[in-house]
C-alpha cells in the first residue's frame, strides 16, 4: 500500500511541477505515511468483518501514532506533520485534529488524496475491492470540499495519461474484485 501511494504521489508531485526537493520529501513521507498502525492491534489490522466503532477509533489514531514516532527525527522535509495530517480534509472533517483548508499542509493534500485512491484499489481483509474508477469517483466528489481540487485534477490526469498501480506490488487497478496477492 504503501509503496503504491508514493508512487502515486511522486506522480500527482511532477504533474503539479512540485519542486524535487519537496516531491522527495512527500514519496519519503509516503512510504512511511502508516508507521503509526504498528501500535494498533494485528487482530484488528486484519480483521476479515467490519469494525466496530471502537475498532474505528483505534485505527484512526495511527495518524498520530506515527507522528509520534517520527516527530523527534530531524528531517529535512516536513514527514511529522504530514503524517500526522494525511486524514484531516479540507472542511474540516478528517483526523485526528479537524484542520481546514490551508491550515493542512500541501504533502498531506496530496498524500491525503493518492492514500484514498490506493485505498480503494486495494485489497483489505474487511471489505470487498471498490475499485479504480470508484476511488477517482471518490476524489471527484470530494474535490475542493474534502479535497484539494488542484491536487485531484492532477491525479485524474496522471491517470488519463497511463498511469497504473500494474506492477507494482501486483495490484490490478483494472479489476473491482479482491485481488490475492
Amino acid at each position: 500500500h504503501q509503496k503504491n501511494v508514493a508512487a502515486l504521489c511522486d506522480a500527482i508531485a511532477k504533474e503539479m511541477n512540485m519542486h524535487p526537493h519537496t516531491s522527495d520529501g512527500l514519496k519519503f513521507s509516503a512510504r512511511i505515511h502508516d508507521i503509526g498502525k504498528m501500535a494498533i492491534p494485528a487482530e484488528i489490522l486484519t480483521k476479515p468483518d467490519s469494525l466496530n466503532p471502537f475498532e474505528v477509533a483505534m485505527l484512526r489514531n495511527h495518524a498520530q501514532a506515527g507522528y509520534d514516532v517520527v516527530k523527534n527525527i530531524k528531517f529535512p522535509w516536513p514527514v511529522a506533520q504530514t503524517i500526522l495530517q494525511h486524514h484531516e480534509r479540507l472542511n474540516g472533517t478528517g483526523y485526528p485534529n479537524n484542520l481546514k483548508g490551508s491550515d493542512i499542509i500541501l504533502e498531506a493534500r496530496i498524500l491525503a488524496v493518492a492514500d484514498t485512491v490506493e485505498a480503494m484499489t486495494g485489497r483489505r481483509p474487511y471489505r470487498v475491492t471498490p475499485g479504480l474508477a470508484a476511488g477517482l469517483k471518490t476524489i471527484q466528489a470530494g474535490s475542493d470540499t474534502l479535497f484539494d481540487a488542484e491536487v485531484v485534477s492532477a491525479c485524474l490526469k496522471v491517470f488519463e495519461n497511463g498511469f497504473s498501480f500494474n506492477g507494482i506490488l501486483g495490484v490490478n487497478t483494472k479489476s473491482h474484485e479482491t485481488q490475492h496477492l
